[in-house]
C-alpha cells in the first residue's frame, strides 16, 4: 500500500506540477501509459490530488464587488450567462461550491449541511478529501408528514461524510413541528439535546437558499413540509424563501414569522456565531430570497452565478 501511494504521489506530482506527459511519466516509473491514468485517477478519488475552480472574485466583477461592497460578504461568481439552461447554470454553480468546500474544511471540522435541491447538486462533485476527526452535522430536521425524508436527506449528508471521512451527525425530527409546544418540550429530551450541542460547535456551515417561487422548485415547498394553505399564509406575511427552513422576507426579517417558532433549523442569529458560512444559488427567480439571506447575514461567502447576482443587482435598484 505504501508503494502503491508513492506511485500515485509521483505521478501525480509530475503530472500536475512538473506539466510532464503520461508518456514520460509511464517510462519513469516503467508502467504503461493506462497504467498511469489509473494512478491518476486514484490520486483524485483519495484525494491526494484536489482539483479548485477558478471563480470570478472581488474586483475580477462588478456585480461580485457591488455584492461583496454591499453585505460583507466574498462572492465566488461562475460565469454562465443569461442564456444558460438551468441544468448547465446549476452544475456550474454546484461544483464551485464543492470546490470551494473541499479547500475550506480542515481536521476537527463540524461541518453543517442543510438539505435542498442546491445541496443534492454540489455532493455529487466533491472531491474525496479525507480529514481527522471532522463531523458533518445536519443543521435542520428532515421529516415531514409525507415521508420520513431520510433517504432524501441521508443522500445529501453521506457523500459529505464519505468525502471527508467524516462522521455525520443526524438530526431526526420534523422540518416543521405543528406545535410550537411539541418543539419546546422535544427541544428539552437528552438526544435532541445531544445534537443541538454538535450544532453549537459547528465552524462551517454550506446550505442553498429556499424561495417559494423560484424556477427550480425548492424541495421545503414541493415535497409536502408545507400544505396550500400554510404556502398561502406565508405569502400574506411576506415570506419569499428560507435558509434551512427558517423563513426570510426580502427585507432580511424572520423574527416574528409563526411558522418559525415551529421550524427546526438553525436562525439567522444562531448562524452569525458560524465562522465561515457558504450560501450556494444558482437560479435568479430566487433573487428576493437571496436578498433577504444577504440581508439576515446568514453568510460570509456566497456562490451564485453571473445571472443571479445581477438579478439581485436589480432589487436593490
Amino acid at each position: 500500500m505504501h508503494a502503491r501511494y508513492e506511485e500515485m504521489y509521483e505521478a501525480a506530482v509530475r503530472y500536475y506540477v512538473h506539466n510532464e506527459t503520461m508518456e514520460s511519466i509511464a517510462r519513469h516509473l516503467q508502467v504503461s501509459r493506462s497504467s498511469v491514468s489509473r494512478l491518476l485517477a486514484e490520486a483524485r478519488r483519495t484525494g491526494i490530488v484536489r482539483i479548485s475552480l477558478a471563480s470570478e472574485v472581488g474586483s475580477r466583477s462588478p456585480a461580485a464587488r457591488t455584492l461583496s461592497d454591499t453585505f460583507g460578504v466574498t462572492v465566488h461568481l461562475a460565469t454562465v450567462g443569461d442564456a444558460a439552461a438551468t441544468g448547465v447554470r446549476l452544475e456550474r454553480v454546484s461544483r464551485l461550491a464543492a470546490s470551494l468546500l473541499s479547500e475550506s474544511v480542515h481536521d476537527g471540522a463540524y461541518i453543517g449541511a442543510a438539505w435542498g435541491v442546491t445541496m443534492a447538486n454540489t455532493v455529487r462533485y466533491l472531491e474525496r478529501r479525507p480529514l481527522r476527526e471532522a463531523y458533518i452535522v445536519q443543521m435542520n430536521g428532515g421529516n415531514n408528514p409525507q415521508d420520513t425524508a431520510a433517504f432524501y436527506v441521508g443522500s445529501i449528508l453521506q457523500p459529505l461524510g464519505e468525502a471527508f471521512d467524516a462522521r455525520v451527525i443526524h438530526f431526526p425530527v420534523p422540518a416543521f413541528f405543528d406545535y410550537k409546544a411539541t418543539k419546546d418540550a422535544m427541544w428539552r429530551e437528552r438526544s435532541v439535546r445531544a445534537v443541538i450541542e454538535f450544532k453549537n460547535r459547528i465552524d462551517l456551515a454550506i446550505f442553498g437558499i429556499g424561495a417559494i417561487h423560484g424556477r427550480v422548485a425548492s424541495h421545503v415547498y414541493s415535497a409536502g413540509y408545507l400544505d396550500p394553505a400554510d404556502i398561502a399564509s406565508l405569502t400574506a406575511e411576506g415570506v419569499v424563501g428560507d435558509v434551512n427552513t427558517v423563513l426570510l422576507r426580502e427585507d432580511g426579517s424572520w423574527a416574528d414569522i409563526e411558522l418559525n417558532a415551529r421550524a427546526t433549523g438553525l436562525t439567522p442569529e444562531e448562524m452569525q456565531r458560524i465562522p465561515m458560512r457558504i450560501g450556494v444559488v444558482a437560479d435568479p427567480s430566487r433573487a428576493a430570497a437571496l436578498l433577504g439571506a444577504l440581508r439576515a447575514k446568514t453568510m460570509t461567502d456566497l456562490v451564485c452565478d453571473d445571472a443571479t447576482a445581477y438579478a439581485v443587482l436589480e432589487r436593490l435598484g
